[in-house]
């Protein structure tokens, strides 16, 4: 039995006798009978293998809209073969997937659009992909096995991050009818995970944080990040912000820093929280800056480029001149400072953050006003920072 359902074709005038495209049902599936006159009155039709559902009528119609599109601007193909090809494509998006893996390719491809080159293909095809792969089944119905498997194998912050995006996978796969439940649903919720940058707020002192400001001026192949390092404890920014950071995000009095962007993986991005951040400069941070602009200072150039002009990467600096090698018998600065007694105990650069907070804690700054500063809600700096004041003492009485 056929079912017929026009398309809507409102043409000029001049092309509306040319006929209108129905959407059918022959034998289960949708095809898109077109108009006569197209063909010198023959009846032609273009069978999508779409199911009659109604993902497959959104998906039969947005392609009927487009041949009708073709016809009122004279550029159809009588050949049917531009539209054949998107067929096959739509076919292909729409057959039900048989495991995890067929499943993620299709998620990914559907996602591609929306990614940056480089997050797609270091994580979408390769890290998540390879986690797939190294799976004991690829089966949609062993989610558990999958789950508990993951759990084994992986830290608390992978397994989590993992199951986040199978599930995200399955909800693409249910709302385009390839797959008829979500396995995976819930499934992250029950692994916590804290932060791996709030597992150990462990902040330096106030001598501890002079004595590398200090280190860092006096040692001869390392002193030209000095000025990062002492952007780093004076704002308390994310090491990403900082390396980031342009001429043109700061005002021309260097009493303003506006944190508008990051750079990492030698990409540059929004800010973790997609928003604008500005930053009030004390006298110390004011004259940091004004002493290394220079009239030569493009907006577009870098604050603290490496000593090559280019960005900073944090994860080099942290393992030469912050902290070094162990593996190659290198020290850095700050494990030098450790093995001096300069510093008690080793803590990597993200830690200048730490004791930024926890020095505007201590002078008595309210928690909302340091969350707008250093781009946290005032519940996670409440949570993660309140435990970790360093010698307060009750109000007296």
């Amino acid at each position: 039995m056929l079912q017929a359902v026009c398309v809507s074709s409102e043409y000029h005038s001049s092309k509306r006798d040319r006929g209108t495209i129905g959407i059918e049902v022959y034998r289960g599936k949708l095809r898109l009978r077109l108009p006569r006159e197209l063909f010198r009155g023959k009846q032609k039709a273009i069978y999508t293998r779409l199911p009659d559902t109604l993902e497959g009528r959104k998906e039969a119609t947005k392609l009927a809209w487009r041949i009708e599109d073709d016809i009122s601007r004279d550029s159809f193909d009588p050949t049917l073969a531009k539209y054949q090809a998107n067929i096959k494509l739509i076919a292909s998006s729409s057959t039900p997937a048989r495991s995890l893996l067929e499943l993620w390719d299709k998620y990914s491809e559907y996602r591609r659009p929306q990614l940056s080159i480089t997050h797609y293909e270091e994580n979408y095809r390769k890290r998540y992909r390879n986690a797939i792969l190294e799976l004991p089944t690829q089966s949609l119905t062993a989610a558990v096995e999958v789950r508990d498997h993951i759990v084994q194998h992986k830290s608390p912050g992978t397994a989590k991050q993992l199951l986040i995006q199978f599930n995200a996978a399955c909800q693409f796969g249910v709302k385009s009818n390839l797959i008829t439940h979500n396995p995976f649903e819930g499934m992250a919720a029950d692994i916590k995970v804290k932060s791996r940058h709030y597992q150990d707020i462990d902040p330096f002192s106030n001598a501890e944080r002079d004595a590398i400001i200090e280190a860092f001026a006096a040692h001869p192949h390392y002193q030209h990040y000095t000025n990062f390092v002492k952007f780093l404890f004076l704002t308390g920014c994310r090491t990403s912000e900082a390396v980031g950071l342009r001429w043109s995000d700061i005002n021309p009095e260097c009493t303003i820093v506006s944190f508008t962007s990051v750079i990492t993986k030698k990409q540059r991005k929004s800010t973790k929280t997609n928003r604008t951040r500005r930053f009030p400069c004390n006298s110390s941070l004011t004259t940091l800056l004004q002493s290394i602009r220079s009239e030569a200072s493009l907006p577009d150039t870098l604050v603290f480029p490496n000593p090559q002009g280019n960005p900073i990467n944090p994860a080099t600096f942290l393992h030469n001149a912050w902290g070094g090698d162990k593996s190659k018998g290198h020290q850095g600065i700050v494990s030098e400072l450790v093995t001096q007694g300069l510093v008690e105990r080793y803590r990597p650069q993200y830690n200048t953050r730490h004791t930024f907070i926890t020095t505007c804690l201590e002078a008595g700054i309210s928690i909302p006003q340091i969350a707008r500063w250093v781009g946290n809600s005032p519940s996670t700096l409440l949570a993660y920072y309140g435990g970790v004041i360093r010698q307060m003492r009750p109000p007296e009485f």
